[in-house]
């Protein structure tokens, strides 16, 4: 499929630009070993991502959103301290974990100097389930800086809802086919195909740590499927 029509990338921005299983578990590490507890913190953080995931996912089908994903990362938060025995953890620890650590997250180190080159011929847009202020903190973090950031905490619709991919194309007054998504997960790639987005599938093996991701094989129907973002760059014919 041809890529020639497509004028803006829009990037999945928590797990394919932000590395949040370091952060996380950095943060419950630290939190942890001021209590002298010593846990399965890799198991902890990717519960906390997945459960936390799964609260925002189709978020707002079937009544407006109730809360964003920093919402979800403390409620999520306080569910597993009950269930991994972390009742030592403080107002002020939980807050350090379930916001601080989220605010702070690193980019992968491949993507900050590689986005100034893509945006020389195309917009470079966060779309994105994370809130704002996730987005706008880790871009000063890691001097990132977006064309426009597109969360769903405006739309009111979450991936992996059609209408999420619709009021983005609508909002970029482009056609869906002139946008290329940018993601290391299949399910936000599938969605968005099946709007008529162009799709790009980057490799994030590190994302979830050790076990590795859930999905690391990109779905075949992906129009570019690379394992970097130089290597992404060079697919959309960037020098």
């Amino acid at each position: 499929m041809s890529l020639d029509g497509v004028k803006a990338l829009t990037f999945d921005t928590g797990g394919t630009i932000l590395d949040w299983h370091t952060g996380f578990k950095t943060a419950l590490a630290e939190v942890g070993g001021r209590h002298g507890l010593d846990k399965d913190w890799t198991t902890i953080t990717n519960e906390l991502r997945r459960r936390a995931l799964g609260r925002m996912l189709n978020l707002g089908e079937h009544e407006p959103p109730a809360y964003n994903f920093d919402g979800a990362h403390r409620t999520t938060l306080d569910e597993l301290c009950a269930e991994f025995g972390l009742d030592a953890f403080t107002e002020e620890d939980r807050h350090a974990i379930a916001w601080t650590a989220a605010h702070n997250f690193d980019a992968w180190p491949d993507f900050p100097d590689v986005q100034p080159r893509l945006k020389t011929k195309y917009m470079v847009c966060s779309f994105t389930i994370l809130s704002f202020r996730i987005i706008m903190d880790t871009a000063k973090r890691n001097g990132l800086s977006w064309d426009a950031v597109f969360s769903c905490e405006a739309i009111g619709k979450y991936k992996l809802l059609p209408e999420s991919y619709q009021t983005v194309a609508k909002w970029l007054a482009l056609d869906p086919s002139e946008i290329c998504m940018v993601a290391c997960h299949n399910f936000d790639l599938d969605a968005a195909r099946a709007v008529g987005f162009k799709t790009a599938f980057v490799r994030r093996p590190d994302e979830w740590g050790p076990p590795g991701p859930p999905d690391p094989n990109a779905n075949s129907a992906c129009d570019i499927i690379v394992d970097s973002f130089p290597e992404l760059a060079t697919a959309l014919g960037v020098d």
